[in-house]
């Protein structure tokens, strides 16, 4: 079976990806250079604030890259579209716009359930408030780097047939654990990465203010230890990872495109750190979420090893947008109608040393 061809490859469009890498990088010099130079707690109305700049930018995007597309593939051959699997160049600007967005709102919506994980470090490790956005920030450069290594992989294993079935048949096991595996509390002691981790550098349970490494006693003859923000940092970045596996094979699903797995992978990232100081204490507010995710999960999986193939090569983008758009907002009003009952837990301090 021949597999489609993209509408916009690497080789030819390196100059999109190039211009919105050097936005992103100067989004991000703007935001620790000037924004954020000085270490401050993130208050609910400056989380606000930059949560609705970033989906701004985003949809600002979406809408830019529409006009782009309905002035662009027009200009292609014919052919190239159809084999493309788009009717049209006008219905396959729409799908590639929508497409974007189905991905954009699937990416965000798997980042609140790594925002809750991301709290659970802050406070296993009991990292100052006013600390946190600066390990977010090198916690998102790190994500970035691995969002690009795994969408780089991703669009050259998914033009091969059964690593899209592979891939969708995990994405189906993933969301079935996610609907009934119970929650599990966070062990860093535990995690083989500590252990490494603590072989290779020395760690101190003191802060000294933003800085990651410090040299104890100062002067020629100390020690350089990681300090505490150094070590959530790592645990941040392992949870990325570990999201990754499963968001980036989703975004996959709905769209061949790297272009639009990249984008809409970035700017999820990039709203990451003001969504977290927005929603980081509420996540016993929306207990049922992780239910519409386990779902969304199920369902793009289907996509990948069924539902395409059941409508002629490609899902109705629309239909998807709608389900999957469907399934968290029900899974956040259920959430509001049914709230979770309180339950008194000890905190959990990090242990001596860590």
């Amino acid at each position: 079976m021949d597999v489609p061809p993209i509408l916009f490859p690497f080789a030819e469009y390196w100059w999109l990806y190039l211009g919105f890498t050097v936005f992103v990088l100067a989004a991000l010099a703007l935001d620790l250079g000037v924004f954020h130079r000085d270490a401050h707690e993130v208050g609910f109305k400056e989380a606000t604030f930059w949560s609705v700049v970033w989906v701004a930018l985003a949809l600002l995007f979406n809408l830019g890259f529409w006009f782009y597309t309905g002035w662009r593939i027009p200009q292609l051959d014919p052919t190239f579209v159809h084999a493309a699997g788009y009717a049209s160049a006008e219905v396959a600007s729409r799908d590639l716009s929508l497409q974007f967005l189905t991905g954009y709102i699937v990416e965000k919506s798997l980042s609140i359930d790594n925002i809750f994980v991301i709290a659970m470090i802050f406070t296993y490790f009991a990292i100052p408030a006013k600390y946190q956005h600066r390990v977010l920030f090198y916690g998102i450069i790190g994500a970035l780097i691995f969002r690009a290594v795994f969408i780089g992989l991703g669009s050259w294993l998914m033009a091969i047939k059964w690593v899209v079935w592979i891939a969708g048949a995990f994405l189906i096991f993933t969301g079935i654990k996610m609907l009934f595996a119970p929650e599990k509390g966070l062990e860093p002691e535990k995690n083989p990465v500590m252990r490494l981790l603590r072989k290779m550098v020395p760690i101190t349970n003191q802060y000294f203010g933003q800085k990651f490494f410090k040299r104890i006693p100062d002067g020629p003859g100390g020690i350089v230890h990681a300090t505490p923000l150094f070590v959530a940092l790592v645990f941040v970045e392992i949870t990325d990872v570990i999201f990754a596996i499963d968001s980036v094979p989703a975004i996959f699903a709905l769209t061949r495109e790297p272009l639009i797995v990249f984008t809409s992978n970035i700017f999820a990232i990039l709203g990451l750190r003001a969504l977290y100081f927005l929603l980081a204490g509420l996540a016993d507010k929306f207990h049922f979420l992780k239910y519409g995710l386990g779902v969304v999960l199920v369902f793009v999986g289907m996509k990948m090893v069924w539902l395409n193939e059941l409508y002629g090569g490609k899902f109705p983008i629309g239909m998807s947008l709608g389900i999957i758009g469907g399934l968290i907002a029900a899974s956040v009003i259920a959430s509001i109608c049914f709230p979770k009952k309180s339950s008194a837990a000890a905190p959990t301090s990090p242990p001596e040393g860590a």
